[in-house]
């Protein structure tokens, strides 16, 4: 909060990207739908759209955190009071459901680039990438990377007990031999396994 421009911004992209695992650019097409119910509920169990997805396919998405609800609250109030995307001050907390959820310091979402042949082409969001270089820097957590955070989400998920199938559902890879291979389970070996068993 000390270092960054837009510590209520900012807080809530940390948060969000450690709740829901998603990635970078999956979480700067989120909207504010995505987030809120019309009235201005959040959404605990949302859906990320296939417009968002990676995959372009939709999958669950869980808002289940009181430091990111305070960190989004705070966030979106500070919107309103801009007046950065706002609408019917009825419905969505104020804000126009089909903006972005996040915003960059000028109030226009964050610049998405295509790059690619046709039939081929691939999205890039650089200012999103450099802004949580930022933060795991203010963060004092220069080894962090999105890819770490997400492995992060996963090894606490399998603490849970969660198996493939669910941090596949979670993270967006549908194939269970997918999630083994990219986000291998921590196993102990058989020494301690059949260590004092009696």
């Amino acid at each position: 909060r000390g270092r960054s421009a837009q510590p209520a911004r900012d807080v809530a992209l940390f948060y969000t990207l450690f709740v829901t695992g998603a990635r970078p650019l999956e979480i700067v097409r989120l909207r504010v739908r995505d987030y809120l119910q019309a009235d201005g509920e959040v959404r605990r169990e949302s859906e990320l759209p296939p417009s968002a997805s990676i995959s372009g396919k939709p999958r669950p998405l869980y808002f289940a955190s009181r430091k990111l609800d305070d960190a989004l609250d705070t966030y979106l109030a500070e919107r309103v009071a801009r007046g950065h995307g706002i609408a019917d001050p009825d419905a969505y907390r104020g804000l126009d459901p089909t903006t972005p959820l996040f915003l960059g310091a000028t109030g226009e979402g964050f610049r998405i680039t295509q790059y690619g042949a046709e039939g081929r082409r691939r999205c890039l969001c650089r200012p999103i990438l450099e802004t949580y270089r930022k933060l795991f820097r203010y963060a004092e957590l220069e080894w962090a990377t999105p890819l770490s955070i997400r492995r992060t989400v996963v090894a606490r998920l399998y603490d849970r007990g969660a198996d493939e199938e669910q941090v596949g559902l979670v993270l967006g890879i549908s194939e269970r031999s997918a999630v083994r291979e990219q986000f291998p389970r921590n196993r102990p070996s058989m020494t301690s396994l059949v260590q004092e068993l009696v």
